[in-house]
C-alpha cells in the first residue's frame, strides 16, 4: 500500500484527500503546517506528497523547495482555481503536477495514480543504465565493467534494484555488512564517495545516487 503525505490545513479537504485515496488503496497522513510536514517527509518515505500552497506557516512552495534539496519523490501542488501563476510556479520549482480548488476527489485519486504510473516507469528507465551480473558478483554501467568491492557492489546493487527508493544507512547496513552494529555510518559514506567517483570515471555527466541529508541514500530516477 503507497503513503501518501498530505501538507493541507483545512481539515475538510484533508479529510476529503484521505478518504478519495483510501478507496483506491492508499495511506495518507495529513500535516496542517509546512514545518510539520517537511519534519514527517524526512522521518517516512512517502511514495507522493500533496502540498497546499497556502499554508499557515510559510508557503508551500518553500516546501517544494527544502524538498527537492535532497529527494525527487513526486509532488502534487493543490492551487486557487484562480491563480495560474501558482501554478506556473510549482511546475517550475519541481512540482510533477497540480490540482486547483475546488476539485474532484475522484480527480485527485486519479492524478495521484496517474503521477505514480509516470515516476515508477522513469524508475525503470533510470536504472537501464546499470546491468548486474549476479553470477560473476558484477555491476556494469552503460555497458562498462565499474571496478567495485565486495561491499560497494553490494550497495550499488541494493541501490539499483529499487530506483528511487531511499534507503536509510541502517537499512544499508541491515542488508550488506555481516555484522551491522561492528559498522558505522561514516563507513557507508566513504564507500557511496568511492562508487561516485568510480561512476564518474566512467561517464563524467550522470551523477546517479542521491544523498538525502541526514537520511541515506537512492539512485536517481529519470525525470
Amino acid at each position: 500500500m503507497s503513503s501518501v503525505l498530505v501538507i493541507d490545513d483545512e481539515p475538510a479537504i484533508a479529510d476529503t484527500i484521505v478518504f478519495a485515496l483510501s478507496q483506491e488503496g492508499f495511506t495518507a497522513v495529513v500535516h496542517g503546517t509546512g514545518a510539520a510536514g517537511i519534519a514527517a517527509f524526512r522521518e517516512g518515505c512517502p511514495a507522493l506528497l500533496i502540498i497546499d500552497v497556502g499554508l499557515p506557516d510559510m508557503s508551500g512552495f518553500d516546501v517544494i523547495r527544502e524538498v527537492r534539496r535532497t529527494s525527487h519523490v513526486p509532488i502534487i501542488v493543490l492551487t486557487a482555481r484562480t491563480a495560474e501563476v501558482d501554478r506556473i510556479v510549482g511546475l517550475e520549482i519541481g512540482a510533477d503536477d497540480y490540482v486547483t480548488k475546488p476539485f474532484s476527489p475522484r480527480e485527485l485519486a486519479a492524478r495521484v495514480k496517474a503521477v505514480l504510473r509516470r515516476t515508477e516507469n522513469a524508475a525503470v528507465a533510470s536504472s537501464s543504465a546499470f546491468v548486474i551480473d549476479t553470477d560473476q558478483c558484477s555491476i556494469a554501467f552503460y555497458g562498462t565493467p565499474v571496478m567495485l568491492s565486495r561491499y560497494e557492489y553490494l550497495i550499488l546493487k541494493l541501490l539499483v534494484e529499487r530506483p528511487g527508493k531511499v534507503f536509510s544507512r541502517d537499512e544499508i547496513m541491515e542488508a550488506v555488512w555481516d555484522d551491522p552494529g561492528g559498522s558505522f555510518d561514516r563507513t557507508i559514506d566513504t564507500h557511496v564517495k568511492t562508487i561516485r567517483q568510480k561512476l564518474h570515471e566512467i561517464r563524467k555527466t550522470d551523477d546517479p545516487i542521491v544523498t538525502h541529508r541526514g537520511i541515506g541514500y537512492s539512485l536517481r530516477t529519470a525525470r
